[in-house]
């Protein structure tokens, strides 16, 4: 059911790993009082919301630069006030965050997809979608591409957003804390549905969103060492810490911030009166 291939470079204190994953070994339920659910021997993962509590799991490793895939079935119809958060991030208060946010809206109203990064406890750098099919429907991949050279958001294999390593300008990128991957189905109708103005229909609970063909081409950080992973080490020759957005890729995401996106940061004036993030003005 699971194939992992584990390549040990003890003297760095972590491993490059290709997971095709089981939720029972990779994961662990982190709160809900059963909400959360592994079904199928590990292949199938639900998360639940009611009044009482929402629910949620992170993965057993940390990781430090990779590809993340995961397929979703998101909460269907009336789900307003709620949010599905799927998301990479360390700890403290100068944490990493890469994130994924599903929020829901009142059925026949279009799903808002939230992302945002935090480097160094900072986000504020928020890009928003709607997506060009029911996420509801069936099960669709979203991806995180994490790497020294960017990280990359995709959806079903096109990519939607990159956050590229400016750090030779001054701006910061996650490279040093390791991640894990956190879930959580939680109630936010005070913000999540027009600004709060559309509140959670508890006579529809209980919500649920589901999960399942969880993959991560990555490093995995272990804590028997301080060491990170690097440019100059094997796990370079993977392909995917080499990759970068090519041409073509640059095309997609231009087609789907042209015809998808609904909030961008970058383009924020009002929000930034100061003047716009440094990685916004730069070519």
């Amino acid at each position: 059911m699971t194939n992992k291939i584990f390549l040990a470079l003890l003297f760095l204190g972590y491993v490059v790993a290709v997971s095709a994953g089981n939720f029972n070994q990779d994961f662990e339920i982190t709160w809900g009082d059963g909400r959360a659910k592994i079904l199928n021997n590990g292949e199938l993962l639900t998360l639940s919301l009611d009044k009482a509590s929402g629910s949620g799991f992170r993965s057993r490793n940390e990781y430090l630069f990779g590809k993340i895939d995961m397929q979703l079935k998101l909460v269907p119809g009336n789900s307003a006030g709620t949010v599905t958060a799927y998301y990479l991030s360390s700890l403290g208060n100068v944490h990493d965050e890469i994130d994924f946010e599903f929020l829901g809206n009142l059925s026949g109203d279009p799903y808002i997809l939230h992302t945002n990064v935090f480097t160094q406890g900072k986000g504020n750098r928020e890009q928003q979608f709607y997506l060009w099919f029911d996420p509801t429907k069936d099960f669709h991949t979203y991806s995180i591409l994490w790497n020294p050279q960017s990280i990359i958001f995709s959806v079903d294999g096109t990519p939607i957003r990159e956050f590229k390593n400016l750090e030779s300008k001054g701006v910061s990128f996650p490279k040093n804390q390791a991640m894990r991957i956190y879930s959580s189905l939680w109630n936010a109708d005070d913000w999540a549905t027009r600004g709060g103005l559309v509140k959670t229909d508890w006579s529809q609970a209980p919500f649920t969103a589901s999960y399942r063909n969880f993959n991560a081409q990555a490093c995995v950080w272990t804590s028997s060492s301080g060491s990170s992973c690097s440019s100059n080490n094997p796990s370079s020759n993977q392909s995917w810490m080499k990759q970068s957005m090519d041409a073509t890729g640059q095309a997609r995401i231009q087609w789907v911030q042209k015809n998808y996106m609904i909030y961008n940061y970058c383009t924020d004036t009002k929000r930034f009166p100061q003047g716009l993030p440094p990685e916004c003005t730069i070519a």
